[in-house]
């Protein structure tokens, strides 16, 4: 099995998907349209780059400090959370999901995936 089909077997899960650093290529299962989905891997893209960026600005300041590469990100809202491990994306529903046993479980589905893609 995929960490994407992985991913939706979690309780709240709604849609999960894998995008490519590159920003040219997305996969995705679950209740988004092909547009929607389209729009939150160019998302993804770009607050991961973000993130990578601001973890090296921090290192900087604070050499060996761990937080470069960041390894994910996440945002959480009121009803939904998005979570981002590696090139991999999830969509979760608050009420119905544990965003900690979300991310534990994508943490360790991609531990082995190299930090080093960006």
């Amino acid at each position: 099995m995929s960490i994407v089909t992985d991913l939706l077997a979690k309780p709240g899960v709604i849609a999960a998907g894998e995008y490519a650093y590159r920003g040219d290529r997305f996969s995705y299962r679950g209740a988004l349209s092909e547009e929607h989905a389209r729009m939150a891997s160019i998302m993804c893209r770009a607050t991961t780059m973000g993130a990578n960026m601001e973890g090296r600005m921090l290192e900087v300041f604070q050499p060996r400090s761990g937080l470069s590469p960041p390894r994910g990100w996440v945002v959480h809202g009121p009803d939904y959370t998005v979570c981002v491990i590696a090139n991999v994306f999830c969509m979760l529903d608050n009420a119905k999901g544990s965003i900690n046993g979300t991310i534990n479980f994508m943490i360790q589905a991609l531990a082995k995936v190299p930090s080093d893609l960006i």
